[in-house]
């Protein structure tokens, strides 16, 4: 219809110029019907309507031409609309996509044995909720204008700030985050404040860069009466009302409930601050020697405590917990090198990793005992290195005269300061690059509590879980004294907000469920008691059968001819049969020196000169226990360039449990099963049992910390066979590093080619699932933080479904998506017993969230330490799963990991996809960038003018469709 209206409307436009020329004009200037251009395509005049050489056309100017044409009514009918026009469709308006928030709780479940628990979360009473926090941001300046750019400074200048103007800001506390925001209770008197304040020996974290050790000196000298002058800006940025905290409680959370929180914690941080603690997110950490524990290679565990305020269904909570971090070893530089690199003395350290290894660590000089930060080291030992050293005398220009002197030579003879050993080492440079300032290692110590943020090596990793684990009721004894300790109740803001702390356990009632019953070979049903169960006269309930293998040895000491005869024998009991090995091949000595790639490539020529064809199995004997440079070149060359299974061992004790571990991991990577639930046997999981239901878990690794090149690995494994729950497979990608989003799950290169995660997944499952598209798709996401919630609904769920509608534009499978979350500080105890809290236990009430559908679980037996529960987030459920249903889903999840006989702490599927991330990622290690680049065709750029992201190389098929991360 507006088509043709559109049409009526040009028609008359048209009829109207043409009586408008023949009446109006002479001859010359009428303009014939022919000359004007319609354009039908678009229905609209032509330009040339509105430019008509020698007119000047305005339709309101002439409502009566004279000859009583006055508007549409007094027109003839228009001419007809020709045949060959075919209307237009205007195009619909665009939908906007509806943005998908996690889903609110359902119902409390009830199934499980009811047991009283107590819980580290303090209530927290809130008097005044009628008031504002107000946010002013906050700029820092030098008195030349520069911004202040360092860190710590902040704190002492707003501390100054507080003391000289406490009657210009109307005697207001304030809350500081130590860099850009500032919160008040009430307003300040005034939207924008300006400041100055001085600071004395400020200048003990700054470095001036002047090259002369002699003017240094000078500058030690006067310190105690320098001072800094900064500028101070603070302006109004916004309100928060306190009311937002009491919709918090009651599940409405807005931007300014999430505020209004982090005013709180940024409350405690502050109050931590004062007291000279080191901050780390909530976490804050004493400098007191109790709370140290040497863990080796110079690095100490120094335990501290997170405290955070929590919303929850019983109201505010206050949680705290023991928190640990790494520091540097406090005390002499030499010292701490001597232990970081294991050498004997000074004069074996390797100066080169020493430099990386101080950079930006902060020491304090004798016997000035003032604070420099490490910038480097001089090139040459302090008895050569030079600098100039000026003089008293004056040369011809009235310059004073310098004198080339060494930094020993300046110490030893100008300062009269005692070196013992400095003279052929490196000195401490904590100036400029272009300025530098030398001062003799042995005159520098380490400032205490200073983050050690390298990855700890696995001995470290082994003595820091020994010294750092407490039994529960030790725990809750030292979070009782940690309250106490820190005394919220002091705290000028807290009471300002009408915060008053209780000082007991928060009580939650708690839910035990039964272990499910768990099937072995020949048909034999068995349950695990407290989460553990063994293979002491079982078999294997689908074993494997090993026929063409060999073993691989790099310097392991055992005795190998034995290791082979037991495992053959152990295998038979649990129902693998085992063939004798082609052969044992020894690695050359003479090789045992060169890097791991050459090793390993040397051992498989070795191996292919020897074998008749490609082996099923390799059997690889590593010299370490762990962590061995072998491993990564060794798994690639495997899996990768061969398609060869293997299994990667280093024996100390062998002994009947020792072969039985191995054997779960082989049997598991052949294709067999160790053990299943009997559900899945029948089947009988509830919806899972009903509908073809594949089920993901979901995972990113990162490098180590501070190595930010090196790319993150995503792994999504997926469950195949259905109905069965436990046997999987594993699709690995690379991506930016530090992206914590997968962004490969869907990867449209065509328009009939999609080379993401997910497709690959699905058709795996429809072919081994005997042709069915899976209806229902469970997704356990790991390793994200509330923040992030919405981004896995929004953008990893909408990837997922994208695939799935490349393969087939009409499938709508329904969706289950889970957040499993094991960093948090939630912990349960048992009242009044030294246990920790039985496996299958399950708590969904009082401190989980007000709204959202959430629930802890501690499905393992916590056999050291305090167990800590995994909580589990359901933020989208169009299966229709009930509270008992879901949980019951995750407690069995947890009784399918085919690497160990115990219930582990999160569902198999997510352990899965960070054992395939990890062991991936042992593939990059030795890898020329460029080359990994090519593997794989090429290099990923995920958005315009970013780094590339080097590919991982291809699994090989027989390989990709094993469980070969076992």
């Amino acid at each position: 219809m507006g088509n043709r209206r559109l049409w009526h409307r040009h028609s008359y436009l048209i009829y109207f110029l043409y009586k408008y020329t023949c009446t109006t004009h002479t001859p010359s200037n009428k303009l014939s019907l022919s000359s004007l251009t319609l354009e039908r395509t678009h229905f609209r005049v032509s330009p040339f309507f509105y430019s008509l050489k020698g007119f000047e056309l305005d339709m309101d100017s002439h409502e009566n031409d004279g000859n009583g044409v006055a508007g549409e009514e007094a027109l003839p009918p228009p001419p007809p609309v020709p045949e060959d026009v075919v209307p237009e469709q205007a195009p619909e308006p665009a939908k906007k996509k509806v943005m998908r928030v996690p889903m609110a709780r359902r119902g409390l479940a009830t199934k499980g044995q009811k047991i009283q628990l107590l819980t580290n979360h303090f209530k927290v009473n809130v008097s005044n909720v009628d008031g504002h926090f107000f946010h002013y941001s906050v700029a820092l300046f030098y008195e030349d204008g520069r911004p202040v750019d360092g860190k710590g400074v902040g704190r002492k200048v707003l501390d100054r700030v507080h003391e000289t103007y406490g009657s210009e800001l109307a005697g207001k506390e304030f809350a500081y985050d130590g860099e850009k925001s500032l919160f008040t209770i009430g307003s300040l008197p005034r939207n924008k404040h300006e400041f100055t304040v001085v600071l004395e020996d400020v200048t003990s974290n700054r470095n001036n860069g002047n090259a002369s050790p002699e003017n240094e000196d000078r500058k030690r000298m006067r310190r105690q009466y320098q001072s800094k002058t900064f500028k101070v800006e603070l302006s109004f940025a916004a309100k928060i009302p306190m009311q937002s905290i009491a919709q918090a409680l009651r599940g409405q959370e807005s931007e300014n409930s999430q505020e209004a929180l982090r005013v709180l914690d940024i409350i405690l941080r502050q109050h931590a601050a004062k007291k000279g603690c080191l901050l780390v997110r909530q976490s804050f950490f004493h400098n007191d020697v109790k709370n140290f524990a040497d863990v080796g290679g110079g690095v100490l565990g120094c335990r501290g405590f997170h405290s955070s305020f929590r919303t929850s269904q019983g109201g505010l909570s206050l949680n705290i917990d023991v928190s640990t971090t790494m520091i540097i070893q406090p005390g002499p530089v030499v010292d701490f090198l001597i232990n970081n690199q294991n050498v004997k003395d000074p004069y074996s350290i390797d100066w080169a990793k020493a430099k990386r290894t101080l950079k930006n660590l902060r020491v304090k000089a004798s016997p000035t005992n003032t604070e420099y930060k490490i910038t480097g080291l001089s090139e040459k030992p302090c008895n050569e290195q030079l600098f100039s050293l000026k003089q008293k005398t004056k040369d011809e220009n009235g310059e004073p005269e310098t004198l080339e002197v060494t930094v020993y030579d300046y110490f030893v003879n100008y300062r009269k300061i005692d070196l013992r050993y400095s003279g052929e080492l490196p000195c401490i440079n904590v100036g400029r690059p272009k300025r530098p300032t030398y001062i003799p290692l042995e005159l520098c110590s380490l400032v205490s509590l200073q983050r050690y943020t390298k990855s700890l090596t696995t001995l470290q990793r082994s003595s820091l879980v020994e010294k750092s684990r407490q039994k529960p009721q030790e725990r809750m004894r030292v979070l009782s004294d940690a309250l106490k300790l820190n005394d919220y109740d002091s705290e000028p803001l807290l009471k300002s907000c009408g915060i008053s702390i209780n000082s007991n356990f928060t009580q939650v009632d708690g839910r035990v469920l039964q272990a499910p019953k768990l099937k072995a070979g020949g048909g034999e049903d068995f349950f695990a008691r407290n989460g553990r169960w063994n293979f002491n006269n079982r078999k294997f309930v689908d074993p494997t059968k090993i026929e063409k293998w060999a073993v691989a040895n790099f310097s392991a000491r055992c005795d190998i001819r034995n290791l082979v005869k037991d495992l053959i024998k152990c295998g038979g009991m649990k129902g693998i049969k085992i063939d004798e090995p082609f052969d044992v091949f020894e690695e050359s000595p003479q090789n045992r020196r060169a890097p791991p790639v050459v090793r390993v490539e040397k051992m498989f020529d070795f191996i292919q000169s020897k074998l008749p064809g490609a082996p099923q199995f390799l059997l690889c004997l590593l010299p370490e226990r762990k962590n061995s440079d072998l491993y990564g070149p060794w798994k690639k060359k495997c899996l990768a360039d061969f398609g060869i299974v293997t299994q990667c061992i280093a024996p100390m004790r062998v002994n009947d449990q020792y072969l039985t571990n191995v054997l779960l991991k082989i049997n598991a990577k052949l294709g067999g099963l160790n053990s299943m639930l009997a559900v899945e046997h029948t089947p009988s999981i509830p919806l899972v049992s009903k509908a073809p239901t594949i089920i993901l878990g979901m995972d990113v690794s990162h490098g180590s910390p501070g190595q930010s090149d090196i790319p993150s690995i995503a792994a999504v494994v997926s469950s195949r066979h259905w109905p069965l729950i436990s046997r999987y497979r594993a699709s690995v990608r690379t991506q930016s590093p530090k992206v914590e989003m997968i962004d490969s799950l869907f990867k449209k290169v065509s328009d009939s080619q999609d080379d993401g995660i997910m497709r690959e997944l699905l058709l795996d499952f429809y072919v081994s699932s005997g042709k069915r598209k899976p209806d229902q798709i469970i997704i356990f996401r790991d390793g994200v933080s509330e923040s992030q919630f919405n981004q896995v609904l929004n953008i990893e769920l909408d990837q997922i479904i994208e695939a799935c509608k490349f393969l087939d534009e009409k499938w709508c499978p329904k969706f289950l998506v889970i957040i499993a979350q094991k960093n948090h500080h939630t912990k349960f105890f048992q009242p009044g017993s030294p246990d920790n809290v039985p496996p299958g236990t399950v708590i969904d009430n009082k401190v989980c969230h007000p709204r959202n559908n959430d629930f802890y679980m501690c499905a393992h037996a916590g056999m050291i330490g305090t167990t800590r529960p995994t909580h589990y987030h359901i933020l989208y459920d169009e299966i229709g799963f009930s509270a008992d249903d879901l949980q019951e889903l995750v407690h069995n999840l947890s009784y399918v990991y085919q690497r160990s006989t115990t219930a582990i702490s999160v569902v198999a599927p997510i352990c899965y996809a960070h054992l395939a991330a990890t062991q991936v990622g042992q593939f990059m290690k030795f890898e020329d960038r460029s080359e990994t680049s090519s593997s794989h065709g090429g290099t990923g750029v995920t958005s315009a003018g970013a780094v590339p992201v080097p590919q991982l190389p291809r699994l090989q098929e027989n390989v990709s469709n094993s469980m070969f991360f076992c």
